[in-house]
């Protein structure tokens, strides 16, 4: 019978699976309220956090809602507020 550590499985495993969720082209468009076609080309652009599993872009929900804190910040820094 094999016997594991509770306590190294919490640290280990995350605290919430919708924070690490890995999202597809669509449901990020989605997300975005933009068009499947807008999220191909910043991804190909590499101006969105993507990789590629098989030759399909996909994207960690945590990195996307980071990104979209950085573009938030940005916006203001640019317009001088």
């Amino acid at each position: 019978m094999l016997v594991f550590s509770t306590t190294n499985l919490a640290q280990t495993m995350p605290s919430s699976t919708a924070d690490n969720a890995i999202m597809t082209i669509g449901e990020v468009a989605d997300y975005l309220k933009v068009t499947e076609r807008t999220i191909y080309r910043l991804a190909g652009a590499k101006k969105i956090p993507s990789f590629k599993v098989g030759g399909s872009w996909r994207f960690s929900k945590a990195d996307i809602d980071r990104w979209i804190r950085e573009q938030s910040s940005g916006s203001a820094d640019e317009n001088g507020d």
